[in-house]
């Protein structure tokens, strides 16, 4: 039995034990290991308890159309893509951007590039062109893979270099990924994988204009999560349903690598639009054992009613900001399971986390997770109550950190020393659980998405009636929080319904639907320290607490106010 075998069957044997296992576990050893060969093919396709067992179970859910590929199905077929990929020049070290939905070529591709060592730069299908571009230069991405509705974003991007491949038949400039299916489905690495190789390159919104390129390894992310495996208690033949885009780190974390690591069927609905009522009814047809869901998504689940539906559910979670009582109360007594909150960062796998069979406190995210040892520290680096979220590193490093930010040529930065510093701002009650607070900085969330008001300020001040921008989070009941900005505009603009509806097309054009700004106040002053610098946390102030009556209040305009943005919508470019 290999170490990650033994990592994995202890926190299995010690599941609803949060004592035993935080004290008795031990990350896997730093040795030569390539997950998708030596835990996937080796054990999960290869076992005669796993091997017929769906590895992915895909519904979809306008036609009701169900794909169940098997994990034997699953390891032949990556190794077919392994040998394309190869076929087409691309060699271990060489970086491959995924740009794919919901569809089973996302899992081949993933593990088929884990097999040839592979990075692999995961994406959103909602990017922009100049956005693609970004990840295309700054990941150093020398092939794509792409579907369909894709391809028309890339006609300026990419060098005559770059390897284009569309999943689905051959388009102009762009290879099939079908022609995959003609190559062999055995595989032979042209050698060991090491645990320090490259495996995942991230984009991440931070607080600088660009996104950070955070790096993970062989290990990181692979091993790394055995601790999402125990936060979110899945067990062997789990059928497991987490709601997460792909493009994401929350996606690689509990559509991919827990999951699998726990021998779990990774369960998907695909929907046009979100639909709470069908979600719920196909949840109970299915037999979904494990959920895990972002708080959008609970307060949407409660607006239906819930004990009408007969679920199997024995593990509920939630990740990117803690629940309202009223939402796990409603919860717990239609299904009589009780949503367990946990803490982790695209840097990192899950490493806080309410485990299974432990006392849930309401409002705090829980209790450092078995591998993690995690401090709260002042500005100092001095333990404290209320702080920085700090990770011990040295000999207590923990194996589901990311190598570092890399930046220029490839040299990594922030995860050296000895501690990592997360940016997130926490308390630390008596019994060790941990209650988040907030950024450092001003980063927020709306849904599950990291929104950060640097960017969207910079890209605000490209339009020409835009003098200074501050960007805070707006409260919303469903998103927790939606982008608003608080715009000064240059002397001689007016502050006037063609010039709001100006903004918002120019925000339209420049951003993702996910970043766009949903509210804008145009204002004659902001509200600045005596250097200078824009005071946020007045206006954050001011929205939360809805105040009118400030002097500082300008004229808000709200997206919805704009029927010819959803009419017209600006070419995206």
């Amino acid at each position: 039995m290999t170490t990650f075998q033994q990592a994995r069957a202890f926190l299995l044997e010690h599941r609803t034990d949060y004592a035993a296992a935080v004290a008795g576990f031990r990350w896997p050893d730093p040795a030569p290991f390539n997950w998708a060969l030596d835990w996937f093919d080796a054990e999960l396709a290869t076992n005669a308890d796993s091997r017929d067992r769906a590895a992915l179970w895909i519904v979809d859910g306008i036609t009701g159309v169900e794909l169940k590929p098997s994990f034997a199905t699953m390891s032949k077929r990556s190794n077919q893509v392994a040998n394309y990929l190869r076929a087409q020049g691309l060699k271990r070290g060489d970086h491959l951007l995924l740009l794919l939905g919901n569809v089973v070529p996302l899992w081949e591709t993933m593990l088929a590039a884990i097999k040839l060592g592979i990075v692999v730069i995961p994406a959103t299908t909602l990017l922009t062109p100049d956005e693609l571009r970004d990840r295309l230069d700054r990941g150093a991405a020398k092939a794509v893979v792409a579907a369909p509705d894709q391809v028309a974003k890339f006609a300026d991007l990419g060098g005559d270099d770059l390897i284009r491949i569309v999943v689905g038949s051959p388009q102009d400039g762009w290879r099939g990924y079908d022609e995959a299916s003609q190559q062999s489905d055995s595989f032979t690495p042209d050698g060991p994988t090491q645990a320090d190789d490259p495996m995942l390159l991230y984009f991440t919104s931070g607080t600088t204009a660009k996104p950070k390129l955070v790096r993970h390894s062989q290990r990181s992310y692979p091993v790394g999560a055995l601790s999402t495996m125990f936060w979110l208690g899945l067990q062997p033949g789990d059928v497991h349903l987490n709601i997460s885009s792909p493009g994401w780190a929350k996606h690689a974390w509990s559509c991919f690598f827990a999951p699998w690591n726990a021998g779990a069927t990774v369960f998907v609905v695909n929907q046009p639009r979100f639909d709470a009522k069908s979600l719920l009814a196909t949840i109970g047809r299915c037999g979904v054992t494990t959920l895990c869901a972002p708080p959008t998504v609970w307060r949407m689940f409660i607006q239906e009613k819930l004990a009408d539906y007969k679920v199997s559910l024995r593990e509920v979670c939630g990740a990117g900001e803690p629940l309202n009582p009223e939402v796990i109360d409603q919860v717990n007594a239609a299904w009589g399971a009780t949503i367990r909150d946990g803490y982790g960062q695209t840097e990192t796998t899950a490493m806080v986390g309410n485990s299974p069979g432990q006392p849930v406190k309401i409002g705090s995210m829980g209790r450092p997770l078995p591998g993690y040892v995690v401090r709260i520290t002042d500005a100092d680096g001095h333990p404290a109550k209320e702080g920085e979220i700090t990770l011990a590193l040295g000999d207590a490093r923990p194996a589901g950190l990311m190598q570092g930010y890399q930046g220029e040529g490839g040299k990594l930065s922030g995860a050296e020393g000895d501690i990592y510093r997360s940016g997130d701002v926490a308390f630390a009650d008596d019994d060790g659980y941990l209650t988040f607070v907030g950024r450092t900085d001003d980063v927020f969330k709306s849904s599950d998405y990291r929104i950060s008001p640097f960017e969207l300020e910079s890209i605000l001040l490209e339009h020409e009636a835009v003098a200074e921008a501050a960007v805070v989070p707006s409260p919303d009941a469903i998103k927790l929080a939606i982008p608003k900005a608080y715009v000064l505009l240059t002397a001689d603009a007016e502050r006037s319904r063609d010039t709001a509806l100006s903004i918002f097309r120019h925000m339209q054009r420049r951003l993702a639907p996910f970043k766009r700004i949903r509210k804008l106040e145009l204002v004659t002053e902001l509200p600045k320290t005596i250097s200078g610098k824009i005071r946020r946390v007045h206006l954050r102030r001011l929205e939360h607490d809805d105040d009118r009556a400030d002097t500082l209040r300008g004229v808000e305009y709200r997206e919805e106010d704009f029927p010819e943005l959803k009419a017209a919508p600006a070419k995206e470019g």
